[in-house]
């Protein structure tokens, strides 16, 4: 379950044009703008690289690094009469600004989707780098080799990384299972790669990891989003045949690691193969996505300092929306009930509330083909305990203090009472202080801090996820 801030994370092909200038303004125009978005519950930072080709064209990129994103291509570069124009119309969003005489400063507001906020860009020498210490630095002291494998049912080939320790030998082995939204094979999200850090994690201490590109990303093929929990599990379960097809796994030692969504997919694949001999629940929900919906909205909305009026109000109409999506079969029924719905919540809004919002139809329409998703259906209504209780193999449940995606306090005690009722006596439930929802230390466990932070995962999670594990293979 991924927050996405004002910038979309996607990649799209560059292209840049620009327009001739004088030869003095592309050299004081060119080099590293920095700026600082103020925007509800939050402030992001902006970079802009302007760069001027020998025909004398100008071409920039924008990073967010408080989310997490690098080189994102600028479609349109425009200098003229001190005005610079940058479009970004990917993600429907626009920069106009004053350049100072000096090319000093740029005040000028940052345009997305009909909203406007106010930025001004400062040069600097250097634009801030994320620091992510965890990451592992080649060469590796084990062996990684880029595998592809048939979910020969669906008629999808999943591309991932595997893992191994570099010495002879019959291995454990686990495959990880990424949350909600496409993932690559490293989970990458808000500038951190939490996969690439537990996998490497994992091998140094002689256990194989597979990880792989979600359907439909990277390397995958297949339709991500014609696909539910449900078919996303049954590519794990191509992953499980792909490893015991590998003379270096050991079949009786497979296990899975279910990170968010990931952890309502572990349990639907345990209780379907019995190659599966442990699962490790990171984060995982165990009640129905209706519910874990409401509070993520509640937890979220109050820590960016939403009143208690509008967190209610908007409680209101989630439950018409999703009673909507529930019960309308009739597609072109939904959109024109959704809509309604949509217009009257709107219509209650303060005026500065419509301004965060931006194009009221535009804001619609993004809102209307999320609930039309085949996912979303699933995920709403899907209720993991019926699984849970049927999960014979050891369990681990690990959620963070401070997660305000998948609250530990409700979701922990749901999936111990789902795992006593079914008669499984082999489970540790853990909830562990000052974590987040990545299982990052944090302040507020808001996902705005997610990209803000250094760590990746918590030591301590990684230790205690690699020890459990150990205990169950007797290693």
């Amino acid at each position: 379950m991924k927050k996405i801030g004002i910038i979309l994370l996607s990649i799209f092909t560059i292209v840049v044009a620009g327009n001739l200038s004088g030869a003095s303004e592309l050299t004081g125009i060119e080099g590293i703008w920095e700026g600082k978005l103020q925007v509800p519950g939050t402030e992001i930072r902006i970079v802009f690289s302007i760069t001027a080709t020998p025909e004398g064209k100008l071409t920039a990129t924008m990073d967010s690094p408080d989310q997490g994103v690098k080189g994102f291509p600028v479609d349109e570069v425009i200098l003229k009469d001190n005005t610079l124009y940058l479009d970004v119309s990917t993600i429907a969003g626009y920069f106009e600004g004053k350049v100072s005489e000096d090319f000093s400063v740029i005040k000028g507001e940052w345009n997305q989707s009909g909203t406007s906020f106010p930025l001004s860009l400062q040069k600097i020498e250097k634009a801030v780098e994320l620091t992510r210490p965890q990451e592992p630095e080649k060469p590796y002291p084990y062996i990684e080799e880029d595998v592809k494998y048939n979910n020969k049912k669906a008629g999808v080939i999943l591309a991932g990384t595997l893992t191994l320790p570099d010495k002879e030998g019959f291995f454990p082995a686990v495959l990880l299972v990424s949350g909600s939204g496409p993932q690559d094979r490293d989970e990458s999200v808000f500038g951190h790669k939490p996969f690439l850090v537990l996998a490497d994690y994992l091998t140094r201490q002689g256990i194989a990891v597979l990880r792989f590109d979600d359907r439909g990303v990277g390397k995958s093929t297949g339709n991500f989003f014609q696909a539910t929990s449900n078919d996303f599990a049954s590519d794990v379960l191509a992953g499980i045949d792909y490893l015991k097809s590998r003379k270096e796994i050991n079949a009786e030692q497979i296990g899975l690691i279910g990170h968010s969504e990931g952890g309502i997919i572990a349990p639907m694949v345990a209780i379907h193969s019995r190659d599966v001999s442990f699962i490790v629940l990171m984060a995982g929900p165990g009640l129905t996505g209706e519910e874990i919906l409401y509070l993520q909205s509640e937890l979220i909305s109050r820590a960016n300092g939403i009143s208690e009026e509008g967190i209610a109000r908007n409680r209101h109409y989630n439950e018409k929306l999703y009673s909507l999506v529930k019960e309308e079969e009739n597609k072109d029924i939904l959109i024109e009930k959704a809509n309604k719905i949509f217009d009257e919540y709107v219509a209650e809004l303060s005026e500065d509330e419509k301004s965060r919002i931006g194009d009221p139809e535009a804001f619609i329409e993004a809102q209307i083909q999320s609930l039309l998703s085949p996912w979303f259906k699933y995920f709403l209504t899907y209720n993991p305990k019926p699984t849970l209780s049927k999960v014979s193999c050891p369990v681990l449940a690990i959620n963070g203090e401070k997660d305000l995606q998948v609250p530990p306090e409700e979701n922990l005690e749901v999936i111990k009472e789902a795992l006593i009722a079914g008669g499984n006596k082999d489970f540790m439930i853990k909830e562990l202080p000052g974590l987040n929802h990545l299982f990052q230390t944090a302040q507020t466990g808001s996902p705005d801090e997610y990209a803000k932070i250094e760590e990746t995962i918590s030591p301590v999670a990684l230790e205690l996820i690699s020890d459990w594990i150990l205990r169950q293979l007797k290693m």
